[in-house]
């Protein structure tokens, strides 16, 4: 069995392998200053909810954004996994050239969703992730990593307009029955759904019309189903695809 972990700025999603098939998943607030013990501990609580302990692991992959966390789960691996966890990062085999200007720049979990979409489509591909940053990747027909667009994430633009703006209220991440807000909460709610899908069908047309060829479009993360279902140029949604990218880049350094 496969542990696949991948760690975000703001939630941490774990899943767990058998071959090709996602068995099961859970995602947890990331804690930045947990201790490789104190994540030993909360991976043996989750597999434990399955009947399962470490010693059923036959590998893990961990991909992070989180320096101190990389480090931590090294320790976990060493201390824990026998040190069989895979880190994603430099020297990694992806099997996917990287057409930027600096490769090492790249963040590890847009290159395992670029690495999984491809993967699924077998052509030009636009990944939206919806994180603690909306991230914009794009894949060509052959199959390199070309770049993308990073964009504050929606959580992010809700905490700073609460923040900047006294009299307005955090609100519930839904989109309300008109577009056209008749209180505070709904114009919120408004701005917030139907501005990202907006600034979604922009940036990706956008890129799009760079490429130059057809490309598909998939969305990941937490929020995507909330937005995918007003945007015109994503329509389809994959909870799972960072883990299954992890999946594949684990195949490819077995």
């Amino acid at each position: 069995m496969l542990l696949a972990i991948d760690v975000g700025n703001t939630q941490t999603h774990v899943g767990t392998f058998e071959g090709a098939q996602l068995v099961e998943h859970w995602r947890f607030a990331t804690a930045r200053e947990a201790t490789a013990d104190e994540l030993a501990s909360l991976l043996v609580g989750l597999l434990g909810l399955r009947g399962l302990s470490l010693a059923d692991l036959d590998g893990a992959i961990v991909s992070s954004v989180v320096p101190q966390l990389t480090h931590e789960y090294e320790q976990v691996s060493d201390r824990y996994l026998a040190g069989t966890l895979l880190l994603v990062g430099p020297g990694v085999r992806t099997g996917m050239p990287i057409r930027i200007d600096n490769p090492r720049e790249v963040g590890a979990d847009r290159l395992v969703n670029a690495l999984a979409a491809y993967e699924r489509f077998g052509a030009a591909c636009i990944v939206v992730d919806f994180g603690t940053s909306t991230n914009y990747d794009a894949v060509s027909a052959d199959g390199e990593y070309l770049g993308g667009v990073l964009a504050p994430g929606v959580e992010i633009s809700m905490q700073a307009l609460s923040e900047r703006a006294a009299k307005l209220p955090k609100v519930d991440f839904e989109a309300p029955a008109e577009t056209i807000g008749r209180n505070t909460i709904a114009a919120l709610q408004s701005g917030l759904i139907y501005g990202t899908a907006g600034q979604v069908d922009g940036i990706v047309a956008r890129m799009r019309e760079e490429l130059g060829v057809e490309v598909e479009a998939i969305a990941t993360g937490g929020l995507a189903s909330a937005v995918v279902p007003f945007c015109a140029e994503v329509s389809e949604v994959d909870d799972e695809l960072t883990l299954d990218g992890l999946r594949l880049i684990h195949e490819r350094n077995a």
